[in-house]
């Protein structure tokens, strides 16, 4: 405890970190406000008691808006436009010239791809405002239905979006950690606690398991995050060595052993963040349905089998997909070819990046496999006999999103720490994946 009370004071003390926490923490603050903010013309009351005891997908929706969804709020939509716009950005990064040309410019390609996902952004969410008031809000919740009042919240939704967007931007830029992570992070914790305590008292009800089986949850629980825990940090390191150097009349040898440290899950919590935006569209469709059956109706069922099915190879595909874009293995051997190091047993140049590549798909696929069975564990939760509110936390996306979205913030600060000669948020040890494209073995 000492300690922990010394790395807080030793955070508070570094006028920079300080600074961007307290940015985060304030623009969280501002999402969170906006999150309760109904739109106009909308009666709250009538629309709660239309939402209440709601679930499935749009209940998963919900959880990720930190439960504007069902509120009608001006941040209904959330940050998921903006995911979807992202997929498509990439996705046409590898079918349209032009997209791939402005990916190769460095930092003003970069700086032209946001933009651009900027007006994809406008464009998604003017199609799912209007879509989103016919199926959620119910005609009795709304005071007035008028062309005018429809344009109206509209505008509203898109623009709530797009200040959700800028607020994640900002946070990236002026805060700490992933802005748009944490925005749906923080909307899934404020469920936690709701959803806990519904969780202990079906429990400990008279229809309930009793306090037996709440304890083996809460064990269960803690080992799923234990294990998505080592899923996010495991890491394969590939040796490498560099010749010895000459510097004047003295030889210095390559020193302590070196290695290149490939994440067994390289694409970070970005694959389920994907497949979970893409799957929402089965939702709005259904929702326009008039028919309670068929396809889209099925795949909007959050504990169907289609829909868990699918959700699982495009998690698997996404983490491919994902890490094939972030992980060069040309660019490694290139940079270790440069700098005169090389893998013992592999030639250098084009056969060591046939090796890392080799290496990469092999711990990619056990990854990518645990991913999607994580993904859709809360089924298998549900089935047990948790209630689906809490059962959401046992995997999928929400544990995977918090879990990697706290290590991502605790190794940028310990990263802050660090770099002022102070002891990181672990005495015994580093948060594994903060090291660099080269790291040195302990």
């Amino acid at each position: 405890m000492k300690n922990f009370i010394q790395t807080l004071k030793n955070i508070w003390s570094i006028e920079e970190l300080r600074s961007r926490i307290l940015t985060t923490l304030a623009l969280l603050l501002v999402f969170r406000i906006g999150s309760y903010i109904v739109l106009p013309g909308i009666d709250a009351q009538a629309l709660a008691a239309a939402n209440e005891g709601g679930g499935g997908l749009a209940g998963l929706l919900n959880l990720f808006t930190g439960g504007a969804f069902n509120r009608a709020s001006i941040f209904s939509l959330g940050i998921m436009p903006y995911i979807s716009a992202s997929i498509i950005m990439q996705l046409m990064g590898i079918a349209v010239p032009t997209i791939q040309k402005m990916q190769k410019e460095g930092a003003s390609g970069q700086k032209k791809i946001n933009q651009y996902t900027r007006f994809l952004t406008i464009v998604i969410t003017g199609f799912q405002a209007p879509g989103y008031i016919a199926a959620s809000v119910p005609e009795s919740a709304r005071l007035y239905d008028t062309p005018f009042w429809w344009v109206t919240v509209i505008v509203i939704l898109t623009s709530g979006t797009l200040f959700v967007m800028w607020l994640g931007e900002r946070i990236t830029d002026r805060g700490v950690g992933n802005g748009i992570s944490l925005l749906i992070m923080i909307g899934i914790i404020a469920g936690l606690p709701g959803a806990f305590f519904q969780e202990v008292i079906a429990s400990l009800g008279s229809e309930g398991n009793g306090l037996v089986m709440l304890l083996i949850e809460l064990i269960a629980l803690l080992v799923v995050i234990a294990a998505t825990v080592a899923l996010v940090q495991a890491v394969r390191r590939v040796p490498i060595q560099f010749p010895k150097r000459q510097v004047g009349n003295r030889q210095y040898s390559e020193g302590a052993r070196q290695y290149i440290p490939l994440k067994v899950n390289s694409a970070g919590v970005m694959p389920i963040i994907f497949a979970q935006a893409i799957m929402f569209v089965p939702l709005y469709i259904a929702q326009y349905s008039e028919s309670s059956s068929g396809f889209f109706v099925e795949l909007a069922n959050f504990a169907g089998f289609w829909y868990n099915a699918i959700f699982f190879v495009m998690v698997v595909a996404f983490t491919y997909f994902y890490t094939a874009i972030t992980v060069n293995p040309n660019q490694m051997a290139d940079d270790l070819k440069r700098n005169g190091g090389f893998i013992p047993g592999v030639k250098p140049g084009r056969s060591t990046a046939d090796f890392l590549d080799t290496v990469l798909s092999r711990i990619t696929l056990p990854g990518a496999i645990f991913l999607g069975f994580i993904a859709i564990l809360p089924v298998f939760a549900m089935q047990a006999g948790v209630k689906q509110a809490f059962s959401i936390f046992f995997g999928g996306t929400s544990l995977l999103i918090m879990v990697g979205v706290i290590l991502d913030t605790l190794q940028q600060i310990e990263s802050y720490l660090l770099m002022r000669h102070y002891d990181g948020l672990m005495k015994t040890g580093k948060l594994a994946g903060r090291a660099s494209t080269f790291g040195m073995a302990g």
